[in-house]
């Protein structure tokens, strides 16, 4: 139909002095097809809304509806000019999400995750690299548990995390950073041993140093395995919730304590003895983990970045 034409025309100059609050008005009753419904939904009396429809159409030289006391229907016209407002609206609330997005990624906060078991060696030189990417993101560092990492990972308190599996979310996606196998702690007093017949009858003597089960359950099982491979059952007498603590009484000769291998050159500066489990193959994965709706690009950034360079994992083989 040739006034299509004309009325396009008119429909776009028409746009460019026209406040959104006309629009809106507009696709409401072209939404409802009820001005009296329509109204209500807008807030507004009806005798108003019919006067500012009334004026629109007057102004666009074009009839928008077909109405009677019954009912209320779009011309052609009218039917064209709500395409059109459809995507003018859609495209504001694109904008809109991209501007906050822009806004977030700009000046927002990257909440970080981390397990004390972890040695991060990178960590400090990936995120001094990503201020130069992203300037005016501030970023905060957590140490949390990997139980309590995965319920905030999937509430939103946190954006990704460095943890250790089992990880059984489908809200989360994983990225391994490497895999880490386990070795023993003991006060440096403790050199005569050779063998791994003379290790295991020394820790089966011996006093242990771990986690709570409660508080790490996945490494309580994989002491448990480790030990049952050399014979015995440990013997758990102090518990501490980080690895730091653990350490520090193992080097104060309270005890032994079994590990992951990766904190070795962490904690070399300490009175301690490390010897690896290399005949026993219990390992556990280290992974980056986030939840699959973040869009955030600077947690895809973060992500590629740290595990490009391993998470860390320096492990001198």
């Amino acid at each position: 139909m040739p006034y299509l034409k004309n009325t396009k025309i008119v429909i776009n100059q028409y746009l460019l002095s026209m406040k959104l609050r006309h629009l809106r008005y507009f696709k409401t009753v072209a939404e409802e097809l009820h001005f009296g419904h329509a109204a209500v939904k807008l807030f507004i009396s009806q005798p108003p809304l019919s006067r500012q429809i009334k004026e629109l159409e007057i102004e666009l030289g074009v009839q928008l509806f077909l109405r009677n006391n019954k009912h209320v229907a779009l011309t052609d016209a009218g039917k064209y000019f709500k395409q059109q407002v459809d995507a003018i609206f859609a495209q504001l609330e694109e904008a809109k999400n991209i501007a906050q997005q822009i806004h977030q990624n700009d000046s927002g906060q990257l909440k970080i995750g981390y397990i004390s078991s972890v040695y991060q060696p990178h960590l400090a030189d990936v995120l001094m690299a990503m201020r130069g990417v992203f300037p005016y993101v501030t970023t905060s560092l957590f140490e949390v548990p990997t139980i309590t990492q995965i319920a905030d990972l999937q509430q939103g308190n946190l954006d990704v995390g460095i943890l250790r599996t089992p990880v059984q979310s489908e809200q989360l996606t994983l990225k391994t950073l490497f895999f880490d196998p386990f070795m023993v702690v003991m006060p440096a007093s403790a050199t005569d041993i050779s063998s791994q017949s003379e290790l295991a009858a020394y820790l089966q003597v011996s006093p242990f140093i771990f986690f709570n089960k409660t508080f790490a359950p996945n490494y309580h099982e994989k002491l448990l395995e480790i030990c049952a491979r050399l014979g015995f059952k440990p013997n758990i007498i102090h518990e501490a919730n980080n690895v730091h603590s653990i350490l520090q009484l193992a080097e104060a000769g309270l005890g032994v304590s079994i590990l992951p291998l990766s904190l070795r050159l962490q904690y070399s500066h300490l009175k301690l003895n490390f010897i690896g489990l290399q005949n026993i193959p219990v390992t556990t994965e280290v992974v980056l983990a986030y939840k699959n709706t973040n869009r955030s690009p600077a947690l895809r950034w973060f992500v590629e970045n740290y595990q490009a360079v391993g998470g860390g994992n320096t492990l001198d083989k």
